[in-house]
């Protein structure tokens, strides 16, 4: 048998990630994916990883360490990674890496608390043939086409967009279909206007003044699938040391 045919960790690829964010990107997302999912190193309310890029180039053996830092660069900009440094003294300048898992689950087309189950169709509902009335039965009622709010409804989305208007500083619709999906099925989840408030105000107060964090202060980030995680997230703060201070300024 070949040396060179899986005697060693393989390198994952996954086809429809490549698709969308280029080959060497999904190469690198992937394991930092692996390293970060087995971090202890938890700050604000993030697993974090850390390595320089000489430390990358050794399990990346066929690429340079430009290559590896342009790469990263690229998912950064993407909004995919998130880099900083958490280290203890300013001189070491070794990057620390986790991965926006809100960014990414965007890049999906439909929302995946949502997804769509292909089912053959009963032979008397066969397109091919003449169309025919479906029973009059509300279980056979597809629920996200005839969804009826209450008025209760109505006004509990009218009030998170409010609220999340008033602290975020923006100016979304209540009425915007999208908007309005990503709210309603967590009401159908059974939370409250009070836990949208809460999640509102941990991530506002997290994320309103990071230049790279704001821009996901919306619906489809705050009341996608990481609701729940938001919800029952603690708050973390990092403890200033003299060192994090430039006093030569």
């Amino acid at each position: 048998m070949s040396k060179l045919l899986i005697q060693e960790s393989p390198v994952m690829i996954i086809p429809s990630l490549a698709v969308k964010i280029g080959l060497n990107e999904a190469v690198i997302l992937q394991q930092i994916h692996y390293w970060v999912s087995m971090s202890n190193h938890v700050i604000e309310g993030r697993k974090w990883i850390y390595n320089t890029y000489k430390d990358w180039q050794q399990q990346f053996p066929f690429w340079s360490e430009s290559t590896i830092k342009r790469t990263i660069h690229s998912l950064e900009k993407q909004g995919l990674v998130i880099s900083g440094n958490w280290n203890r003294t300013k001189m070491d300048k070794t990057k620390w890496y986790t991965i926006h898992y809100e960014q990414l689950e965007a890049l999906t087309d439909l929302p995946p608390e949502k997804p769509v189950i292909e089912t053959e169709l009963p032979k008397r509902y066969d397109t091919n043939q003449p169309k025919q009335p479906l029973p009059n039965d509300d279980r056979m009622k597809d629920k996200t086409i005839e969804r009826n709010e209450s008025p209760e409804t109505e006004k509990l989305v009218e009030e998170v967009i409010n609220y999340l208007n008033e602290k975020t500083f923006s100016s979304y619709k209540p009425h915007t279909k999208k908007t309005r999906e990503y709210i309603l099925a967590r009401i159908e989840d059974g939370f409250t206007l009070e836990d949208f408030k809460k999640v509102i105000d941990t991530k506002t107060r997290e994320w309103l003044y990071d230049p790279v964090m704001s821009k996901y202060l919306r619906p489809s980030t705050l009341f996608g699938t990481n609701f729940e995680s938001y919800l029952n997230q603690k708050m973390v703060y990092k403890s200033l040391q003299e060192e994090d201070f430039d006093l030569n300024e």
